[in-house]
């Protein structure tokens, strides 16, 4: 797809915006010595944290909303282009070892496809149409929460992607680093960390892409948290699918049972390789069977499980 260099609409929109204004700060970056390089482009990294915190009630109600879908029988779909689509697609990739999630509930979704995830294909952020058929061929759902990524907000595959789950009757989101009231489509829930000028004018990748990814995490985290996925502080959902998951799910078991390294060990062999399952035929005593059911019981909540007060 050839740009079109006399779009002045294009030209116009793009100048107005605060992700391609021009950093003050770092109008002379060019010519510092590689150690002040560094200290201005972590300054400017330093402020995305507090742009983020300003966010957290309506990343608030994002959770809330793909808990709902997900317990509904829904999933949660990222739509991005460039960064913001690898941020997307590499949030889906880490909930199924993290927190032993089935691939299919969180799912990336980035414009030019897969190929898209190693090489650069500009163009294909460009394209309407690309957008809509990503979201008919993942067969979007109304139990499903379809969250869209764009640094700038005006990404035209993300804009036309999250208008047709809308027509499908998704709930919707988008995450861009603009003020809330310039985003041009109708959305359930916008965040919206605005980060300022890059150091290097454009370029979003540095702190729109590190919001984004902060945002990311604290909304796949907190989800699964509400999901059952961790007890106290530790990932007890994960499967011992590899060494280091293996390792890892061991030390978890002898951290909560209280038990030492051969026990664990023999422990979740019996429970298949399950922590949570392990914890709870540990302390509650029981067979694999039995624990199993406890949980079902508990909704997956190792502590509703364990018979422990809920803070």
């Amino acid at each position: 797809m050839t740009a079109n260099l006399r779009d002045d609409g294009v030209f116009e929109e793009l100048a107005s915006l605060v992700t391609e204004s021009r950093n003050p700060r770092t109008e002379r970056i060019d010519r510092a010595p590689v150690e002040e390089i560094l200290r201005k482009l972590n300054a400017e990294d330093a402020l995305v944290a507090a742009a983020v915190a300003g966010e957290i009630p309506m990343i608030a109600r994002l959770v809330e909303h793909s808990v709902q879908a997900i317990r509904s029988g829904g999933r949660v779909v990222y739509l991005g282009a460039g960064t913001s689509g690898r941020l997307g697609v590499l949030d889906a990739a880490e909930c199924p070892p993290t927190f032993g999630t089935d691939p299919a509930l969180v799912v990336g979704i980035i414009a030019g496809g897969d190929r898209s995830i190693r090489l650069s294909a500009e163009g294909a952020e460009d394209d309407e149409e690309a957008g809509r058929r990503a979201v008919d061929d993942a067969r979007v759902a109304a139990s499903d929460l379809v969250i869209g990524l764009a640094a700038s907000r005006r990404t035209p595959f993300v804009v036309a992607a999250l208008a047709r789950a809308r027509e499908r009757g998704a709930t919707t989101a988008l995450i861009a680093c603009v003020p809330r009231d310039t985003i041009p489509i109708e959305v359930d829930v916008a965040v919206c960390p605005v980060v300022g000028p890059e150091a290097i004018m454009g370029s979003t990748r540095l702190k729109a892409g590190t919001a984004q990814k902060m945002v990311l995490n604290l909304f796949s985290t907190t989800t699964m948290i509400r999901l059952g996925k961790v007890y106290r502080n530790m990932m007890v959902d994960l499967k011992a699918t590899s060494r280091k998951l293996r390792e890892r799910s061991v030390r978890t078991l002898m951290i909560v049972a209280g038990v030492d390294r051969p026990r664990a060990a023999d422990l979740l062999e019996s429970a298949g390789g399950h922590v949570k399952t392990a914890i709870v035929m540990q302390k509650r005593g029981v067979a694999r069977a039995e624990a199993e059911r406890l949980l079902v019981d508990a909704d997956g909540f190792v502590a509703r499980a364990l018979g422990e007060e809920e803070a």
